[in-house]
């Protein structure tokens, strides 16, 4: 009861309800997330187990049907999809198929989706994030992807596995340096009007994110930092792991748009505003 009140108090004053009720007249519900299924999408580097282990519970826990899609990678058993797969196995994954292709002729046959039908969970290893959606947007197997999410199921991603899953794809050219690449700035989708950047401390990204955001303002930015993670419900993003930064320019009360979020916290990407914030505890 005492968690319920809390929320509301939260609800009240971190946003005035008319902000709220205006930004959800202009989309439907949920306007972020998908309507159902979830989406874990992480930072990068060393995940911690707890995040591939949330990965498998909400996936079916020992009777998940996990599919791993290790395409980012520069080749075919990359360090990140075995590393991807040995933390699957650790976190209790025990029917694990791996889905991989360079063409997007391949990835548009009904053989080769057909794994997804049976998938109650995806993960998206990392490397480069144009090598996913140059194959695989809009074909089948992104038709399949849609319908594992219609279903119920997860579909997560680390390093350029998560920022593929977002409408706007960051770093999209092929050597990752540009932030925006106009030839290759759409990813999958699974949320909508979102932009994902991550390895954000680490690599000293920390700003990117707002040049996006300046060339398309209606954008929501997600900035995970390595070994974070948000576990996105419809509009709800809860954080785990490490920091997550969300960039919004049309926040009006922020002069620099920049929030940052601590494990625990949940955040309503629709309404643009903190659900749940959990207090912090300096280091004994």
């Amino acid at each position: 009861m005492r968690r319920a009140r809390r929320v509301l108090t939260l609800l009240a004053v971190v946003v005035p309800a008319a902000v709220a009720d205006a930004r959800a007249q202009l989309c439907e519900t949920p306007c972020v997330g998908p309507s159902r299924g979830i989406i874990i999408a992480a930072g990068g580097g060393h995940l911690p187990q707890e995040i591939y282990r949330e990965f498998v519970r909400l996936a079916g826990g020992k009777d998940a049907r996990i599919v791993l899609i290790p395409t980012a990678g520069a080749r075919y058993g990359s360090h990140d999809g075995w590393t991807a797969i040995q933390e699957l196995r650790r976190a209790g994954v025990e029917k694990l198929e791996i889905l991989h292709t360079r063409s997007r002729a391949v990835a548009d046959l009904d053989a080769f989706a057909a794994p997804l039908r049976e998938a109650t969970g995806v993960w998206f290893s990392g490397g480069r994030q144009h090598r996913l959606v140059d194959v695989y947007l809009g074909t089948r197997t992104h038709d399949e992807l849609r319908a594992l999410l219609d279903r119920g199921g997860v579909i997560g991603g680390n390093s350029a596995g998560a920022s593929a899953l977002a409408s706007f794809l960051v770093r999209g050219s092929e050597d990752g340096k540009e932030v925006v690449d106009p030839d290759r700035d759409e990813g999958f989708g699974f949320l909508r009007n979102v932009a994902i950047d991550q390895h954000l401390l680490a690599r000293g990204r920390q700003f990117d994110l707002i040049q996006v955001l300046r060339q398309r303002p209606e954008l929501l930015g997600i900035g995970l930092e390595e070994g974070s993670a948000v576990v996105v419900s419809r509009d709800l993003a809860r954080v785990m792991g490490e920091r997550v930064a969300i960039y919004d320019l049309t926040d009006p009360g922020s002069l620099i748009p920049i929030r940052w979020l601590r494990p625990g916290d949940v955040y309503d990407l629709g309404a643009r505003r903190l659900v749940i914030s959990e207090p912090f505890e300096s280091p004994r």
